[in-house]
């Protein structure tokens, strides 16, 4: 069983409720973070972060079709690069005591395999995000710093709104727009692509 953390009754007129903010804190009964199986089964993303069981509703049509650009982009690159290996649809890992979900995520081989059936536990070289409906780009970075300081290196935020992508590491940020190319990155050999490749669905 899964409840709010705070119940609301939209049908009152003394509330006026007119909106929710995105995460919605759950509280389920019992589960184990790092066993996806048991985890409250519902449409949407969960994740675990600082105690707290996070909601988001699914994924619109923006954000869905260029996540899907994204992950064709680096799975067609992985099979030039068969030293890693890509994660996408929620990719969970495990790093402190939170259970977090990139939209892809590039780990390198030896750290992401054997598998187990559990969400990885080691951080990926890359994380991906993209902007959703009901995401700012704010809320974006918060994660993207989150990431950095779990021993990811490099995050690419993606902004369909804008196209642009927001390039993050330890070291600073690059924004790029359509027309330019993401920049190398020695941890992630030959990983250059266009910013269109991105968006290549919306803009056909």
């Amino acid at each position: 069983m899964v409840a709010p953390a705070i119940q609301l009754f939209p049908d009152d007129h003394h509330i006026g409720l007119v909106g929710v903010r995105f995460p919605v804190e759950l509280r389920a009964a019992s589960f184990a973070p790092e066993q996806p199986s048991t985890w409250p089964k519902l449409d949407g993303r969960l994740e675990f972060v600082g105690g707290r069981l996070l909601y988001m509703p699914p994924c619109a049509d923006y954000q869905q079709d260029v996540a899907m650009d994204v992950a064709f982009v680096l799975r067609t690159w992985s099979e030039r690069h068969p030293e890693f290996v890509v994660g996408g649809n929620e990719a969970g890992m495990k790093l402190g005591g939170d259970v977090r979900a990139a939209n892809a995520a590039v780990w390198h081989a030896s750290t992401a395999t054997p598998r187990s059936g559990r969400v990885r536990s080691a951080p990926p070289v890359l994380a991906v995000e993209v902007s959703g409906e009901d995401e700012e780009e704010q809320a974006l970075r918060d994660k993207a710093r989150w990431y950095l300081e779990h021993g990811v290196k490099v995050v690419w935020l993606v902004l369909p709104d804008t196209r642009e992508v927001l390039v993050l590491s330890a070291t600073g940020e690059t924004r790029l727009a359509l027309g330019q190319t993401l920049p190398a990155n020695e941890q992630l050999p030959y990983l250059q692509p266009a910013v269109a490749q991105l968006f290549a669905q919306l803009d056909r």
